[in-house]
């Protein structure tokens, strides 16, 4: 197995890109140690990123992601780790310096119809004209219909994909097909046989 001479992956990526699934599966490949920082974020805070976003907003949010990556820099550098970020870190210069020196940036590129899929997958439209089970930074621009939803995620990622290719080392572009087959893709990408 060939793994790249940086000690760690950085997997970035927009909502519903893979990245968690696809930091796991690598993270078991190459036995390095698995982190994602939603579930750090969650564990530390006692709220997910989604209720911090949303109840909080995105500047309490930001803030408890430049901690986390933090206690990463301090803790992970020059280690052997695979690290699945939030969707948004793009926007958060902080917290992505603290990450610069730890290893390789991955972008997991998705093309914008199969991320929108997989959100639209769990959303609901009540009869109220209120909608459940989106991601924050759509509900707070308060959609009321699918199209809505669709022009604000449209906004979202063509500005949060600009921003990941302009500072990631690689770029993975993923399809609509297994996690396997875009586990192959990824593999490739880093040159891990």
């Amino acid at each position: 197995m060939t793994v790249s001479p940086d000690p760690a992956y950085i997997i970035f990526g927009i909502k519903h890109s893979g990245k968690t699934t696809q930091g796991r599966l690598l993270s078991k490949k190459i036995s390095f140690p698995f982190v994602d920082i939603d579930e750090i974020i969650t564990k530390q805070t006692g709220f997910t990123p989604r209720q911090i976003y949303f109840d909080y907003g995105p500047e309490k949010f930001m803030s408890a992601e430049e901690k986390i990556c933090r206690v990463l820099e301090k803790k992970c550098s020059g280690k052997k780790i695979v690290i699945a970020t939030g969707g948004g870190i793009c926007d958060n210069a902080p917290a992505l310096m603290r990450l610069r020196d730890l290893g390789m940036f991955v972008f997991l590129e998705v093309a914008e119809e199969i991320a929108f899929n997989r959100i639209l997958e769990k959303i609901t439209f009540n009869d109220d004209g209120s909608v459940a089970n989106v991601p924050a930074y759509i509900a707070r621009k308060e959609p009321k219909t699918e199209e809505e939803v669709r022009a604000v995620f449209h906004d979202v990622f063509t500005e949060r994909t600009a921003r990941y290719r302009s500072f990631v080392d690689t770029i993975v572009p993923l399809e609509d097909v297994s996690k396997e087959e875009n586990f192959k893709t990824l593999c490739n990408a880093l040159g891990i046989v």
